[in-house]
């Protein structure tokens, strides 16, 4: 029998919590819509809420939303998908609640062993009661075995290089690494997708994307929202946990890495690379804010001290900025300034490599030249790639000044631009893992950062105050001055 022709279990756990029916659920729809899994296929809820089958549906309900095809068929669609789900109560360390799911799954398969998809959308914590729970329910199948089992487990992968360590050995008595996808949703974002062809695809980048020419790279990640109802989550990890040696440490990875001899597979092989030549980061290379309440867009925002259950002498860091020094011979003395912060005056991911100045007076005037070329890959929202050239004004006389070369996603492209979960599990469905973290990847990324972790939690180094709806504390700028960045 074809992979086409197995019948496809998608079990999700922790089905009743946000990441589920805001991200994961949701993002299934797409692919049933454009028959990229076929009636062959059952959604299976898992999580420890008593709810009916009914009661699942109708939370996830307000999230499905019909993006491709004629909108005439929305209804009918949203009716035959939600068809397939099915929900079931249990408590993550009872082996006996996934025997109940193993003879769920089995009736829906009719006798046909079919392929296997666990979703791991539950916190940290659980992770290796939900492993060990599906390993004695007898639902995962040996490595390499026709029909699959595979997991996907959202991040933190630990909370620095011990813990991963551990997490990572205790689900390997479990499922074998080629089983596991450690999913990182920025890295299904289509503009994240595209570095590699825009570094690789086009030839005018190649010669350029070096030390020679290329002065400093900016990586940035701002919210101008608080921490919500996260306390419990966020206290426990800060900034740097939370975004920046996961997402940021991965745009920085696609951005530098040497072009891989296979797209697909060894992707990955590149980045351990380029992430083991990284230094890890020292307390002179970083500097840390927390927001403080203020006024932002005529509206008083709480400090962080003051949002629920934050704890008034926490030393959690809101705001981080970091430069990375990357050490081989296309980016020796280049400074990689990643920042990442909460309680800001924008909310905005973007890349931005700038490149050195051009050496000739004549486009100075008054002491003050122009600004030098600037690559700028905006990762959300509106996603988008220009790059600053200086431009000679039209006229009869002779006058330049920075003008841009603008390619924005939403204008140019008719299509619909696919959300990274839609993409990420099609890949997992595919069995393609080229956007998904690797365990030596995941250490190395740790290596980076632990040492720094470790100091700053046992020295509990109180992050600099910044009012919130501010670009985050002035320490930042001096940092970024001191290795010649300039901050947006």
């Amino acid at each position: 029998m074809s992979e086409a022709q197995m019948h496809l279990s998608i079990v999700v756990i922790g089905a009743s919590g946000d990441l589920s029916r805001r991200k994961v659920l949701p993002a299934l729809l797409p692919l049933y819509c454009q028959k990229l899994v076929d009636g062959k296929f059952h959604v299976f809820g898992f999580a420890r809420r008593a709810m009916t089958r009914e009661d699942f549906v109708g939370s996830i309900r307000g999230n499905l939303h019909c993006k491709y095809g004629p909108c005439e068929r929305c209804e009918q669609r949203l009716q035959d998908f939600v068809g397939h789900f099915s929900y079931l109560q249990g408590h993550y360390d009872h082996a006996e609640d996934f025997v109940r799911l193993r003879k769920a799954i089995e009736e829906q398969e009719q006798g046909r062993p079919g392929r296997r998809l666990f979703y791991l959308a539950v916190p940290p914590s659980v992770f290796l009661d939900v492993a060990r729970s599906i390993h004695q329910a007898g639902l995962v199948y040996p490595p390499d075995s026709d029909p699959w089992s595979r997991v996907v487990i959202e991040k933190p992968f630990g909370s620095d290089r011990a813990s991963s360590d551990a997490l990572g050995e205790a689900l390997g008595e479990v499922f074998d690494e080629s089983q596991i996808y450690r999913i990182d949703h920025y890295l299904g974002k289509e503009v994240i997708q595209n570095l590699m062809v825009l570094r690789f695809a086009n030839l005018v980048f190649e010669p350029l994307w070096r030390n020679l020419y290329i002065k400093n790279v900016q990586i940035s990640w701002t919210e101008d929202l608080g921490i919500g109802d996260r306390a419990g989550y966020f206290d426990s990890y800060g900034i740097i946990r939370d975004v920046m040696q996961n997402h940021l440490l991965q745009m920085l990875a696609l951005v530098a890495m040497e072009e891989p001899a296979n797209l697909k597979r060894q992707v990955r092989d590149e980045k351990v690379k380029l992430l083991k030549s990284v230094a890890p980061v020292t307390r002179d290379d970083v500097v840390l804010g927390q927001y403080t309440a203020g006024m932002y867009r005529a509206e008083h925002h709480p400090g962080y001290h003051e949002e629920k259950n934050v704890p008034t002498d926490s030393v959690t860091p809101t705001y981080a900025a970091v430069v990375l020094k990357i050490h081989n011979r296309r980016w020796e003395g280049v400074p990689f300034l990643m920042y990442a912060g909460k309680g800001l005056n924008t909310r905005e991911t973007e890349i931005r490599v700038r490149f050195k100045e051009v050496p000739h007076e004549e486009f100075c005037a008054d002491g003050t030249c122009l600004p030098p070329n600037e690559l700028v890959i905006r990762v959300q929202p509106d996603e988008a790639i220009y790059l600053k050239i200086v431009n000679k004004v039209p006229g009869l006389d002779y006058r330049v000044e920075e003008t841009r070369l603008d390619l924005r996603y939403a204008a140019k492209f008719d299509g619909v631009i696919p959300d990274a979960y839609e993409s990420l599990l099609q890949d997992v469905i595919r069995g393609d893992r080229s956007l998904f973290i690797r365990e030596d990847e995941l250490k190395v990324s740790w290596d980076i950062f632990t040492p720094l972790l470790k100091q700053l939690d046992e020295e509990r180094v109180r992050p600099d105050p910044y009012p919130f709806g501010t670009q985050g504390p002035l320490a930042a700028f001096a940092l970024a001055e001191a290795h010649n960045v300039k901050l947006k």
